[in-house]
């Protein structure tokens, strides 16, 4: 079981998972679009490029929802090897739409964006 010590984000969730594969095999499954497409399909990017990659080591992708307001978030994807020769894969998704950004700093009665979820 996984020890999730991991302070609590705002807009967003972290994950961290202990693998039994090699950090290589990993980053070629986050990394390489026709094996990445098998668990995150290309419909959920907003962009089929990443955009920041430290190869090796961490990836990140926009994803865009296919619902209205069809919000955008990233996703980050952080591989480190483990102590037993495996990977620690650790997973962030933010959301991080610039419209919220604006609606954020806005006063309550500026008649801007307004993100409404029914219940």
């Amino acid at each position: 079981m996984n020890d999730l010590n991991i302070p609590a984000r705002k807009n967003g969730i972290e994950l961290e998972y202990d693998l039994e594969e090699p950090p290589q095999k990993v980053w070629r499954a986050v990394s390489t679009p026709e094996l990445r497409e098998n668990w995150l399909p290309k419909e959920a990017l907003a962009d089929p490029e990443a955009i920041s990659i430290t190869p090796g080591e961490e990836i990140c992708y926009r994803l865009r929802d296919d619902a209205p307001p069809f919000l955008e978030s990233t996703v980050t994807f952080r591989i480190a090897p483990n102590a037993n020769g495996g990977t620690s894969l650790r997973i962030i998704h933010e959301l991080d739409d610039a419209r919220l950004r604006r609606a954020e700093k806005a006063a309550a009665n500026n008649n801007g964006f307004c993100v409404m979820r029914a219940a």
